[in-house]
């Protein structure tokens, strides 16, 4: 792997018609800052070969949004990306990186938040960087990393989605 994208699931909904965490898709606002904040990282030329995302109504709703933005993506939807914790994200990373060359994570936090600031620690980011993603991962946001060959990540960008109000 030689570069990671941490993708949080966009806005969503309060409660599911089931009343399950898990069944809660996205609001139309979570749908449009989606598809923004793929566009966003389309732009930056920053394009998953493997998507791995999250089983939960809001992380696939977040993948629907984002995918015609990266039609060549080979997707994975994992049971395990469900509320993990960072260890388990970077688990599966790595090991979808052994075959591909761009991993994007859609899930949720606080697991890729605490993995965002992981990363930003080892790869000796500024004390502001670290502070502002410990602070900061809103849904939709991504964080960037391009990881060397002895698997050391560097910070590459970290992006909000443009926010509007509906």
């Amino acid at each position: 792997m030689d570069r990671l994208i941490l993708f949080r699931h966009g806005k969503a909904e309060h409660q599911s018609a089931s009343g399950e965490d898990f069944d809660r898709g996205l609001t139309p606002r979570g749908e449009r800052e989606s598809r923004a904040m793929a566009d966003i990282l389309a732009e930056m030329g920053f394009t998953p070969d493997v998507a791995l995302v999250s089983a939960a109504a809001r992380a696939r709703a977040t993948w629907q949004a984002a995918a015609p933005v990266f039609p060549d993506a080979q997707v994975s939807v994992e049971e395990e990306l469900y509320h993990a914790p960072s260890g388990v994200v970077r688990e599966l990373a790595e090991r979808a990186g052994r075959t591909a060359r761009t991993v994007m994570v859609v899930g949720h936090n606080p697991g890729l938040q605490e993995l965002a600031v992981e990363l930003l620690i080892e790869g000796a980011s500024g004390q502001a960087l670290i502070s502002r993603a410990a602070n900061q991962f809103p849904t939709a946001a991504a964080a960037v990393f391009l990881i060397d060959a002895a698997g050391r990540p560097a910070y590459d960008g970290l992006f909000f989605p443009p926010r509007d109000r509906g």
